[in-house]
């Protein structure tokens, strides 16, 4: 075979460059960028949600393509925070999906009751909506002031809302058919006062909760806890990465995502299957 044939079949082994999926190399080149320039580590999130919150980014901040996002978020770190805040998981509700507060009231805090001093992780605790609820629950169940609750996320911005207690008015609504539904003592109108269009918790509420930066992703334990809150957060993540903080959270005691995919599974039996609810065996205490 002459080298001209030989080249020939070298040259046509390659892909063509309709071939190549351009976004898919950008996204990969972005998220390797923010890791080496920010330390966040998006490179193993779930490839169909991280490219449509990147696209609502590249369209707010407009511009044309995931390049020009990378350029303008390795030269604004503004703009950093502002895609940080779209990659975060930021959306929730106080009392969210009742069914797990009700479970948490009539077979989690009978165990906590057990222990002279509780320990509670809440794991991407975004806006605080969840660590509120939390802390409104254990004090209705004579519990917080033997609490100590650490309220962990990645995005600082979110933290600061979460810690100030301070929420829109208008959800107040929908928070307190949550509280009821989730199985409230009272109303939820009980822990906050309204101000124009703020609704505002006392301080009280939050003086057992330890609000501090913590990333699910690159970060390690750093305690062991009686109860770990983690929800509607490793859904964002691929396989891999699941398997990873499984890892992290079983190090720290137990879990409440799905077991399905941790290699801890066998480590733990349910509490309640319904709503996840689970026990880690042999534990620690």
């Amino acid at each position: 075979m002459s080298s001209s044939s030989s080249a020939a079949v070298i040259a046509d082994e390659q892909p063509s460059s309709a071939e190549v999926d351009v976004e898919a190399l950008e996204i990969g080149l972005l998220t390797e960028a923010i890791y080496l320039a920010y330390g966040y580590d998006f490179r193993r999130y779930c490839y169909p949600s991280l490219r449509r919150r990147l696209a609502r980014r590249i369209e707010a901040e407009g511009l044309a393509s995931v390049s020009a996002l990378q350029d303008r978020v390795l030269r604004d770190r503004a703009c950093m925070s502002r895609l940080l805040t779209d990659l975060s998981v930021n959306v929730s509700s106080m009392f969210r999906d009742p069914a797990f507060h009700r479970a948490f009231r009539e077979k989690v805090v009978p165990l906590l009751r057990t222990y002279p001093f509780v320990r509670i992780w809440n794991a991407g605790c975004a806006n605080g909506e969840e660590t509120w609820s939390i802390a409104i629950l254990l004090h209705e169940a004579g519990l917080y002031e033997r609490t100590r609750i650490y309220a962990t996320d990645m995005n600082g911005a979110a933290l600061d809302q979460a810690r100030s207690g301070i929420f829109p008015s208008g959800r107040m609504r929908q928070f307190g058919a949550n509280y009821s539904a989730a199985g409230g003592t009272g109303a939820l109108s009980d822990y906050y006062v309204l101000a124009g269009s703020r609704a505002i918790f006392p301080r009280s509420l939050a003086e057992n909760i330890v609000f501090a930066e913590h990333n699910l992703v690159t970060d390690r334990s750093f305690n062991e806890f009686h109860v770990i809150v983690c929800r509607n957060v490793m859904i964002y993540f691929d396989r891999g990465l699941q398997h990873r903080v499984h890892d992290l959270l079983h190090n720290s005691l137990g879990s409440k995502e799905s077991l399905d995919s941790s290699p801890h599974r066998d480590h733990y039996t349910p509490l309640d299957d319904d709503v996840r609810l689970y026990r880690k065996t042999g534990a620690r205490t």
